[in-house]
């Protein structure tokens, strides 16, 4: 399939230069390569900049509520397991007012794929601070600086047991195509978290990994069953550090040195898994892109189904006056 025909005929009315443009054509692009017909394929969204999103795909939609797409995607594919689900949120949308419905839907491991739209602002409500903009951030809402620790949505997606996180950047397009195809194809719950740019609230918030001269050195695109190499060179490498104590640490190696790391993203064990999904954020390590954990694990609507169809088959009551029978009656 073309990536053309997930793409509706509405205009686009993101902000000329906003980092949802491009988050968007790759969503095309990914969903043209996965396959699934525009009728088999649902967008669910909040409210926010990134909610707009089910407007722009010809595919089904829902625009809900604050913070409450999480709840409707979890009900559009538990009632509907044969669909493939998307949904679309923001740093505001759902790690504030939707934080609840976002970690119990990657506990519960429902079977859809969330792209977490991470611009560290409130967009649409015109630029007050986000539960991602960092601590000392002065925006219409902290005029003298916000003094909240801000949430690293990896931490957040890993505490809550979460099967897949992949991070990715809006300027690097064939990692973020990339990164949506493995997150359709994986069984649970995906989450994709997107680093974009508000050109007007919160311009140049991740230039130092967005800009083409820098993220070579401050970036690194991790590959499944590949060596952790990074730098403009490619002569960087990560490695595990075990003098400074009990716990290893993540340190910077020369690319040909033996100690360097391979990836593996199936490890059941998320420790590593969390060590490169913080770095990068207060510490001189690079930030990992890519697919950084994807491991197997029964799916909520999958378990859910398998439980109705075993009771059905183990119950006696067929019909509505068989269960009024079975229960309590009082005559009057």
């Amino acid at each position: 399939m073309e990536a053309s025909q997930y793409k509706s005929n509405q205009p686009v009315k993101f902000c000329p230069g906003c980092g949802d443009h491009a988050i968007c054509l790759a969503l095309q692009k990914a969903m043209a390569q996965v396959g699934i017909p525009t009728h088999q394929t649902v967008v669910i969204s909040g409210i926010g900049c990134s909610s707009r999103m089910p407007h722009y795909l010809n595919t089904y939609g829902f625009n809900t509520i604050h913070g409450r797409g999480g709840a409707i995607a979890t009900g559009v594919k538990t009632s509907h397991p044969e669909l493939n689900v998307w949904q679309m949120t923001g740093d505001g949308d759902c790690l504030a007012i939707g934080g609840n419905h976002f970690i119990h839907e990657i506990r519960r491991n429902v079977n859809l794929n969330i792209c977490l739209f991470n611009n560290r602002i409130y967009g649409l409500t015109k630029g007050q601070y986000s539960p991602t903009s960092p601590k000392g951030f002065v925006s219409k809402s902290s005029p003298f600086g916000t003094v909240e620790r801000p949430f690293i949505p990896a931490e957040l997606v890993l505490g809550a047991r979460g099967t897949f996180f992949a991070r990715t950047l809006d300027v690097d397009m064939p990692t973020t195509v990339d990164c949506m195809v493995q997150a359709s194809e994986h069984q649970g719950a995906s989450v994709i978290e997107c680093l974009v740019n508000c050109v007007i609230f919160n311009h140049g918030t991740h230039n130092w990994i967005a800009d083409r001269e820098m993220r070579s050195e401050h970036s690194i695109v991790l590959r499944h069953g590949e060596k952790m190499i990074f730098g403009k060179e490619k002569d960087k490498g990560l490695a595990l550090d075990y003098s400074q104590g009990v716990i290893p640490q993540l340190i910077v190696v020369s690319a040909n040195d033996p100690h360097v790391l391979t990836h593996d993203a199936s490890m059941q064990d998320p420790t590593l898994h969390r060590m490169l999904a913080i770095m990068g954020q207060e510490d001189n390590l690079p930030i990992a892109l890519g697919v950084i954990r994807n491991v197997e694990e029964d799916t909520y609507d999958e378990a859910t189904h398998q439980q109705i169809n075993q009771v059905r088959e183990n119950s006696k009551v067929r019909t509505f006056d068989q269960l009024t029978a079975t229960l309590e009656q009082w005559e009057i």
